[in-house]
């Protein structure tokens, strides 16, 4: 757990990841682009537990709803779950080493990337198959270059 939580780093990683979430992918890639603002939800709920919870992760989620022009709340209950599931392991999660958290990144992403599939087909979408698990796996390689550069923004700037 960091001691000091830069706000400044917080607030622009935020808006890069709501950027990076609506930003242009080649369609051919576009399936595997790693799911950027879950991502930044579980990092900053997993480093600062007592400033970021469950409200500001559904208030995110509730952001990237409109941005996606998704139904509200999709994304919104999705970011919630992840941001709950991280806040009840975050004191196991920090002793795990990084290929362990890359495998709770790729399951609790997975588990948010499932329940956004499973609402969209309750709501009538037509996408068959797995995948949708993807942008989880994605995520999870990118986890620890994504870690060690906020560690070391947050630390510099914090």
């Amino acid at each position: 757990m960091l001691s000091v939580i830069s706000y400044p780093v917080f607030g622009i990683s935020i808006l890069v990841g709501l950027v990076l979430s609506i930003s242009l992918f080649p369609l051919d890639w576009f399936e595997f682009r790693p799911e950027w603002l879950g991502l930044l939800v579980f990092y900053w709920t997993f480093r600062a537990p007592a400033q970021f919870g469950i409200l500001l992760a559904w208030c995110l989620g509730l952001l990237l709803d409109v941005l996606e022009a998704t139904p509200l709340g999709v994304n919104a209950v999705a970011m919630a779950m992840i941001a709950f599931l991280v806040l009840t392991i975050h004191q196991r999660l920090r002793m795990f080493p990084m290929p362990q958290q890359c495998a709770m990144v790729f399951l609790l992403l997975g588990i948010n990337q499932m329940l956004v599939h499973f609402i969209k087909q309750m709501l009538g979408a037509d996408d068959a198959g797995f995948s949708y698990l993807w942008p989880a796996l994605t995520s999870a390689v990118i986890w620890p270059p994504l870690c060690v550069l906020l560690d070391g923004l947050n630390r510099k700037l914090g």
